[in-house]
């Protein structure tokens, strides 16, 4: 591994990338196929952010795992349905062993679906709320190496987002959070310099059509 010099790792493939998939096949995939490359679509939105609030203290390799059981378990992530759950639904989630049972981070998902359904009826869609806090250039490292990534768990924009998200009653989303999730949505392209999916990703976000 070369990534304590430039944080690229270069697979059997001979294609370098971001270091942190580690080689592993189902990382790699998110690493080329998902993570930086924009998405519109509020349901992925919103599964996305509450994922990251399920990640808390865990590694995301960890819920990327599980995720599969994780859209099972919350009704793909359709905030219309999550927002209907109650205490029945709550031990259902407990007693689930294919997802994190942890009791606060369940309450907070269906809480936040509840929040998802005000959001979408005030703003039109998840996708014009989110997109509305695509960060400006100028608080964009003018380049993305190691050094830049490692500094970058959170930024000014994030910061706002966190807040108006919990001024709105949303839970687990916090600027660190927040900032993890514009990364994986592609509202920033934090895929290093001489990483193979950097340019693709890039050309993914000048094509993306972002919604008003």
């Amino acid at each position: 591994m070369n990534g304590h010099v430039d944080g690229l790792l270069v697979g059997e493939d001979g294609k370098a990338r971001c270091f942190w998939h580690d080689n592993l096949p189902d990382y790699q995939i998110y690493h080329d196929r998902e993570w930086g490359r924009p998405v519109g679509s509020d349901i992925r939105l919103f599964e996305k952010i509450c994922l990251e609030g399920f990640q808390s203290g865990l590694s995301w390799l960890t819920i990327l795992r599980k995720r599969e059981n994780f859209r099972a378990a919350f009704a793909g992530f359709d905030f219309e349905k999550v927002a209907s759950f109650g205490e029945k639904d709550i031990e259902r989630l407990l007693g689930d062993a294919g997802i994190v049972r942890h009791r606060g981070k369940i309450a907070s998902t269906i809480n936040n679906a509840q929040r998802a359904c005000d959001l979408a009826a005030e703003k039109g869609s998840l996708a014009a709320y989110f997109w509305s806090f695509e960060p400006p250039a100028s608080e964009r490292p003018e380049r993305m190496d190691l050094a830049s990534l490692r500094a970058m768990t959170k930024s000014a924009t994030s910061t706002a987002l966190s807040r108006d998200l919990k001024k709105r009653g949303w839970s687990f989303v916090g600027p660190t959070t927040v900032y993890a999730f514009m990364q994986a949505m592609g509202l920033v392209n934090d895929h290093l310099e001489g990483c193979c999916v950097r340019e693709e990703a890039e050309a993914a976000r000048k094509e993306f059509r972002r919604p008003a």
